[in-house]
């Protein structure tokens, strides 16, 4: 990722993660309230759910005075997690988030970023990597084909009208 670099994130990264998350299902829905997200890092969000995140690249370092104020607004990430094959019953990574900001996108940062996605899950012994993706985004959706992803299953839904 040239002009970037990618950082391990921390327990401190609650609210970003979630910011992010909601950033990325504001692009597809409409989600005025962030506390399913939130609920959603705080039970899953752990060591074992790593998170990276992606910030530009920094041409000089900064100053030890400076390095408060010069912290870079990170522009993509991915937090990683695990699942279970419920055909074949093993335990494989999963992506839960990757998200790049559509002003850094085409850029080689998704892909980079399942790079290390596929790494991650080779160090661990994991024979598959997941994910799940919007049937909308078109942009995600060829990204994942073109790195070998294959659609395993499908998620419906159907809402349900009061009856008269």
């Amino acid at each position: 990722m040239p002009g970037y670099e990618l950082k391990t994130g921390s327990g401190l990264d609650r609210a970003l993660l979630t910011k992010f998350m909601g950033q990325t299902y504001r692009e597809f829905f409409p989600v005025p309230d962030l506390s399913v997200l939130q609920r959603t890092v705080e039970q899953y969000f752990s060591p074992e759910t790593p998170l990276w995140w992606v910030e530009p690249q920094s041409a000089d370092p900064p100053e030890p005075s400076l390095l408060p104020s010069a912290v870079r607004e990170p522009v993509g990430c991915l937090w990683m997690g695990n699942a279970v094959d419920q055909v074949e019953g093993d335990r494989h990574a999963h992506v839960f988030l990757l998200y790049v900001a559509p002003d850094h996108r085409c850029r080689g940062i998704g892909s980079a970023l399942m790079r290390h996605a596929e790494s991650w899950a080779r160090e661990r012994g994991d024979r598959r990597l997941g994910l799940q993706v919007f049937a909308d985004n078109a942009i995600a959706l060829h990204l994942y084909e073109s790195l070998g992803f294959q659609v395993r299953s499908l998620w419906m839904l159907k809402t349900l009208e009061p009856e008269p």
